[in-house]
């Protein structure tokens, strides 16, 4: 991944910067899905690509439960669809986001959340 000399989140504004920084392909063709299904995952993968960017490299380590791996958490209601902030947890046989979701630091995912607010409410209630 090619850095400059900025931080993090003045090179990642957009899903396409993020594309351009991992050198990942555009969004797949969900074609062959159900259409009611296929925003979903046009989200979960411009997240996931987001999400490398901004980790620039950092896979989080499950064997390490003393390694904080933070996520964004939304509040929901039929008329509105909010950050709340960012937490971080010990993983068990439960996931409260996708693995692949997880930030290495709390101001990480606090950016991710506001900057691709819309991003997540389609992942959420796509």
């Amino acid at each position: 991944m090619k850095k400059e000399n900025k931080k993090i989140t003045e090179l990642v504004k957009t899903f396409e910067d993020a594309r351009k920084l991992t050198g990942r392909p555009d969004v797949p063709d969900f074609s062959n899905l159900p259409t009611d299904m296929r925003k979903h995952f046009e989200a979960q993968y411009k997240m996931i690509v987001i999400a490398e960017a901004l980790n620039e490299g950092w896979i989080p380590d499950w064997d390490n439960y003393n390694e904080y791996k933070y996520y964004p958490w939304f509040e929901m209601s039929p008329s509105s669809f909010a950050f709340d902030g960012s937490f971080y947890d010990c993983a068990y046989a439960y996931a409260g986001s996708g693995s692949r979701l997880k930030f290495r630091t709390r101001e990480l995912a606090n950016y991710a959340a506001e900057q691709f607010i819309d991003i997540w409410k389609d992942i959420q209630i796509g």
